[in-house]
């Protein structure tokens, strides 16, 4: 439960979204003894104009039960005491519970898949996306936080998206999500049809470099980046066979960029782009350190984790963090202050130009390609003004009339805490 608590703190303190359902379900509570009592309550309170916004945030887990035996066997356990419903039984919960949603709260209600497993939130998002506001924060948020940094590369190493090549390490919903993102963005800006430009993106699974002949094998997710090639089985024969110019890790197995990787990305790229995005830091495929250090300070770097600052021959080196709070927040004010009905991708593509041009040439000369983040608030106002401009471009918006400034009204829409003094 503290995953999606923690989200929507975050929806507040960076995005500005009003946090009305915690403060007030939690005095609903307090004020009601029985639960039909509560639910009564907040019905009545839903149906009142002035506080419409009392469902704002919530965050909601379901419980599907749980294979864990000592938890199962434990008598103080207080989730469902049975094993995890999978298959039709659990669809058949997804889908009462997301019809549920609708129809109480209406089209404009975002709902935001987090945690999933790989096999349930591709199916989720591809099923909810065509009939619901869904928004999921592992595969889309991150690849637009990843798409907005390359964006952002590509100022300091010259060229466009469509003149490098890709590699990932990681074939899951974090990998393929970006590469599905990069492969769209490329698309948008040359008019080449995605499936040639997914051709210019590699993925390494646990079992070597996705190729054709492994095709009937692979997850439907992967499939799209199954190209033909002999089949390689690690990572640097991959580099040293395809010459990536992007490496980007989404393994979750730390140490996995060795200095054989890292010096062979440098030793055909002038400033070799590599993204060690795991987390926590453990699980980093590489280190700032080791990426500056091996590839002689050329690499352009940025990670998922945390890095200090690094020095290497007299050049001090600041690290980007590729941190999906550079997006979500804002793109959900952007679907809140347009009255969006459904996520187009081409929403998730304005907030990676959005985030990307926030980064200026004094960051870049740090090696920098992410802004500091004391300007988060500036920059969830600018994502969801573009945002917000898409949704209505599409036709999606249902907040009628379109705001002259969709800037202005973004950072009107926000909520600042501001307390009265009484001494």
């Amino acid at each position: 439960m503290g995953i999606p608590v923690g989200k929507l703190s975050l929806y507040t303190a960076l995005g500005g979204v009003r946090p009305s359902a915690v403060s007030v379900v939690l005095n609903v509570l307090k004020a009601c003894k029985d639960q039909n009592q509560w639910i009564a309550l907040l019905t009545d309170l839903y149906s009142i104009n002035n506080v419409m916004i009392v469902m704002q945030c919530l965050p909601i887990t379901i419980d599907v039960g749980t294979n864990n035996e000592t938890l199962l066997n434990d008598e103080y356990y207080i989730g469902l005491r049975q094993r995890r419903a999978t298959g039709e039984e659990y669809h058949e919960l997804l889908q009462e519970f997301m019809n549920a949603v609708k129809q109480n709260y209406g089209e404009k209600v975002l709902v935001q898949f987090e945690d999933f497993a790989n096999h349930n939130a591709f199916d989720l998002l591809a099923k909810y996306s065509k009939s619901h506001l869904v928004f999921n924060d592992d595969i889309q948020g991150t690849a637009s936080v990843v798409l907005a940094g390359l964006l952002a590369a590509l100022k300091m190493i010259g060229g466009g998206l469509v003149d490098q090549t890709y590699l990932f390490l990681g074939a899951g919903e974090a990998g393929t999500g970006i590469a599905e993102l990069i492969a769209l963005e490329m698309s948008k800006h040359t008019e080449l049809p995605v499936d040639d430009c997914r051709k210019k993106i590699w993925l390494v699974d646990s079992k070597g470099l996705l190729v054709e002949s492994r095709k009937e094998s692979l997850q439907h997710f992967k499939k799209p980046f199954a190209h033909e090639h002999e089949e390689l089985k690690t990572l640097l024969e991959a580099v040293q066979s395809i010459k990536p110019t992007v490496l980007i890790g989404t393994s979750g197995v730390g140490k996995t960029f060795t200095q054989e990787v890292i010096e062979a990305m440098a030793s055909f790229n002038e400033k070799p782009v590599i993204f060690s995005l795991s987390n926590p830091t453990s699980h980093s495929e590489c280190t700032a350190e080791e990426a500056y250090t091996w590839s002689k300070g050329t690499a352009v770097f940025a990670s998922g984790s945390p890095f200090d600052p690094v020095e290497y021959e007299g050049k001090t080196y600041v690290p980007g963090q590729s941190n999906n709070a550079y997006v979500f927040p804002g793109f959900g004010l952007g679907v809140v202050i347009s009255g969006a009905i459904r996520v187009h991708d081409d929403m998730l593509l304005a907030a990676s130009e959005a985030l990307a041009e926030e980064a200026t040439q004094e960051n870049f000369d740090k090696g920098l390609i992410f802004p500091p983040f004391t300007n988060i608030r500036k920059i969830s106002a600018s994502i969801a003004a573009k945002v917000a401009a898409k949704a209505y471009d599409l036709g999606l918006a249902s907040r009628l009339p379109r705001p002259d400034d969709l800037f202005k009204y973004a950072e009107s829409c926000m909520y600042t805490p501001l307390y009265r003094s009484y001494r």
